[in-house]
């Protein structure tokens, strides 16, 4: 009995230094597991209008506006709205001479329009300080305009092809299952693993690859491990801890009501005001609104009509639901403040909210 035990310790104690062996040799061999990575990426690449490969862009105008157009926001979307803007923007120059509500216009559904006024005010930042180049420097670019730390890895890695460690929600997820976090993870924590298999060169194409390895190949659910580079140092493929890897806080969403009011005239026009408080849907257009729960016209009238319909959309800290009240007045008799009158047909002129799109879809 007395040897059973002492083999059993024996087993146990060899299998943790076997376990431990592996995962130091994993650490120990970043430029090794870097290349499986970018051995794999050559190999299969997504294409995309403003990536290339093989090293550094050569337009860093490009990189900067897709790097920020793709902050929560799918490849799939962006693609068709980056192709429209590098036509109307091709270049620094364009974009900071531009007027503001025209770039707002072409970012139109595209949400988080905070984006595209520091992204115009920066382009001006950069004309009038920078002879119209995005900086190299790191430090330089976290200065300059709604560039954060993120912002300014992916340019440095994209557009100058630095050895920069670039981390989005597909990296997130890679990085923990390869090291098998299995706690509530941290940007800067794998930020910390994530630097020590980020090679000193090729950052550009590896930058690419940890993070198509994600979209393509080390997805959120049912991951395709049998073709992913990695499997063979992927702690959660060893262990078997791919589905509940990785371990993400989910804050969960406040729920807002109110209404919205389409007002019409005789002509069939709708009244629309230019949106003029601090927020993220300034300097839009929008039918006039309101979040909470009480129901009172914004502007002294009889005839009120409560609509069966409701227009929902998600923010990212809250989902609002508004119910749509209708009201036909007289345009001599209603009082403008600082609205127009807008016929349907002329809506594609004015810089509307996803959720003002989604009302003015509900006219028809």
């Amino acid at each position: 009995m007395k040897e059973l035990k002492t083999k059993n310790s024996l087993d146990s104690v060899a299998w943790q230094q076997k376990e431990k062996k592996k995962n130091l040799s994993d650490q120990k061999q970043p430029d090794q597991v870097a290349q499986a990575l970018l051995k794999w990426f050559y190999q299969n690449p997504r294409q995309m209008p403003w990536r290339v490969i093989g090293g550094a862009h050569s337009n860093p105008y490009a990189v900067w506006i897709s790097e920020i157009m793709l902050q929560q926001t799918t490849v799939k979307t962006v693609e068709s709205y980056f192709i429209r803007w590098m036509k109307r923007f091709p270049d620094m120059q364009t974009l900071a001479h531009a007027e503001l509500e025209e770039v707002l216009l072409y970012w139109q559904g595209l949400g988080y329009y905070t984006r595209a006024r520091k992204i115009h005010e920066c382009a001006q930042v950069l004309i009038r300080e920078y002879d119209g180049k995005l900086p190299s420097d790191r430090k330089l670019l976290l200065k300059l305009p709604g560039i954060g730390p993120y912002t300014a890895s992916s340019i440095c890695a994209f557009a100058f092809n630095q050895p920069e460690t670039v981390v989005d929600g597909n990296v997130i997820r890679v990085i923990a299952r390869l090291y098998g976090l299995t706690h509530a993870v941290t940007k800067e924590e794998i930020y910390a693993y994530a630097r020590q298999i980020t090679p000193k060169e090729q950052g550009a194409d590896y930058a690419s690859a940890i993070m198509d390895l994600g979209a393509l190949v080390c997805t959120p659910q049912h991951p395709m491990c049998s073709s992913c580079p990695w499997r063979q140092v992927c702690t959660a493929y060893l262990k078997n801890l791919t589905d509940v890897i990785p371990v993400l806080p989910k804050p969960q969403k406040k729920i807002k009501k109110g209404y919205v009011y389409l007002i019409q005239n005789e002509k069939g026009a709708y009244y629309i005001e230019k949106r003029t408080k601090k927020g993220l849907l300034n300097g839009l257009y929008e039918f006039p609104w309101q979040d909470n729960e009480l129901h009172y016209p914004l502007f002294q009238a009889d005839g009120w009509q409560v609509l069966s319909q409701n227009i929902s959309h998600t923010f990212t800290h809250f989902h609002l639901t508004l119910k749509v009240v209708y009201l036909s007045v007289k345009t001599v008799d209603f009082p403008l403040k600082t609205g127009i009158f807008v016929l349907p047909k002329d809506f594609q002129k004015y810089p509307f909210s996803t959720l003002m799109q989604k009302v003015s879809k509900c006219l028809k």
